[in-house]
């Protein structure tokens, strides 16, 4: 089972709302991305795939291309990061 975990600093209103309104956040627990405090958002595998299947008109969409990995909300892009916890 995979557990790569990726992280994204998006501000506190834009955590909060990916974390409880997006369309994926009504899924089951481990398909929604989680508000881990100071604005950032943490997504397991399999809500990153299933944030992915958002359309490019709705926020939280997600783009993977030469500029990187970014979720966008409005025509802002937030970049994600491959979270490796200290110590690791």
């Amino acid at each position: 089972m995979r557990s790569d975990v990726w992280r994204v600093r998006v501000g506190e209103d834009n955590a909060v709302w990916l974390s409880t309104e997006c369309r994926t956040a009504r899924l089951a627990k481990e398909y929604r991305p989680i508000d881990v405090g100071d604005g950032v958002v943490e997504f397991n595998h399999l809500a990153l795939g299933s944030i992915r299947e958002l359309g490019e008109e709705e926020d939280g969409y997600i783009t993977d291309d030469a500029e990187g990995l970014r979720v966008w909300i409005g025509d802002d892009a937030f970049e994600l990061e491959l979270y490796e916890p200290a110590g690791t």
